[in-house]
């Protein structure tokens, strides 16, 4: 990825499965990642854009599913997606006071290349997910405007940024500086390979309480906080395996598998979320058929999907980790990153 030194490039591996060429949401052919950061004194806050494919997501839906691992949070869109198990907008990150800019955004910008929406076709689900950044972001300022979720949508490509980036920039993680993180692997199946992506967005956890690859490495950093793990995690997983939203739906709670490997407990104020698409079997908005037909996995064969989504999530939360710079925000409110403690942290693993 760009310009970064990743967890792997410590010599930290996580897992046993291959990770696929840039070890990125974006392995998945067709997503693409970007961003808008606004980082000026107070403000540390911004946008993070997923685009599921590359073609019109309104005509061209993708198969998903959602799951609430704690629910204390404010997504938007949820709902459409356990109901009709399709995706048909670009999924948003970013700030908890900003989820409402980012849906007009949204709808304005699906507006312009479908101009059917809401005249001779129904309306539009779009997916806005958050986390909290007001330790760092002086979040009541709402600084993001429909522009920046615009342009977050439009900057999106393959290659992109993790840590202190996008919806990424004022967010704190188990004691130290959150942010964006990706990791991916694959899986060869009927001699085919696939692949399994996760982005996450991290805002969640105690500083005692870290994990790296099984050891606790909690008691090598500074214990900067006295916060309760009360923060939140978005994870979204993405693959091109055919699978239908009841078998997304069993791979999402699999992801929290990852998260409580790096040492959250998933605290009573924390929102924690996993949505999850695959681009395989597209559902045509304008569909003729009566029946249509799609492949789906043996479900005999989902072990390996499971074991995949676990380890790219534990990676993805510790690329966000790593990646991440130290930050002074709000009230002089400080986070140092995990980049000042892991020499410490490898001499013991």
């Amino acid at each position: 990825m760009k310009h970064k030194k990743r967890i792997r490039d410590y010599n930290i591996f996580i897992g046993t499965l291959e990770t696929g060429e840039l070890n990125s949401i974006t392995d998945v052919p067709g997503v693409k990642i970007g961003h808008v950061t606004l980082d000026n004194k107070d403000i540390k806050t911004g946008v993070t854009a997923l685009l599921p494919h590359d073609g019109n997501l309104f005509k061209k839906k993708v198969i998903a599913s959602s799951h609430v691992i704690n629910g204390y949070g404010k997504s938007i869109g949820l709902m459409q997606i356990n109901e009709m198990g399709t995706i048909e907008t670009p999924i948003i990150l970013t700030n908890t006071f900003s989820i409402g800019t980012a849906f007009n955004a949204v709808i304005e910008f699906m507006l312009k290349d479908n101009k059917d929406i809401g005249t001779t076709t129904g309306t539009i689900n779009p997916i806005i997910c958050e986390c909290n950044d007001g330790y760092l972001n002086n979040i009541r300022k709402q600084n993001i405007e429909k522009s920046h979720v615009i342009e977050a949508i439009n900057n999106a490509s393959k290659e992109f940024k993790e840590g202190s980036v996008g919806a990424g920039c004022g967010m704190s993680c188990l004691g130290l500086k959150g942010g964006i993180g990706t990791a991916s692997r694959v899986i060869i199946m009927q001699n085919i390979k696939y692949t399994v992506g996760s982005l996450v967005l991290t805002n969640f956890g105690k500083g005692e309480d870290l994990l790296i690859d099984g050891i606790k490495a909690g008691k090598f950093i500074t214990k900067n906080d006295n916060l309760s793990d009360k923060g939140s995690i978005i994870m979204i997983i993405s693959t091109n395996i055919p699978l239908n939203e009841r078998q997304l739906k069993r791979i999402n709670k699999r992801a929290v598998v990852g998260l409580i490997r790096t040492g959250s407990y998933i605290g009573n104020g924390s929102g924690d979320i996993v949505i999850s698409f695959t681009t395989a079997n597209k559902i045509n908005h304008y569909e003729k058929r009566d029946i249509v037909h799609s492949k789906i996995i043996n479900e005999n064969k989902i072990d390996l999907i499971f074991r995949a989504v676990a380890e790219s999530v534990e990676e993805s939360i510790l690329n966000s980790l790593i990646s991440a710079n130290p930050t002074i925000g709000r009230d002089n409110n400080t986070k140092k990153s995990l980049k000042e403690f892991i020499s410490d942290i490898i001499k013991n693993l």
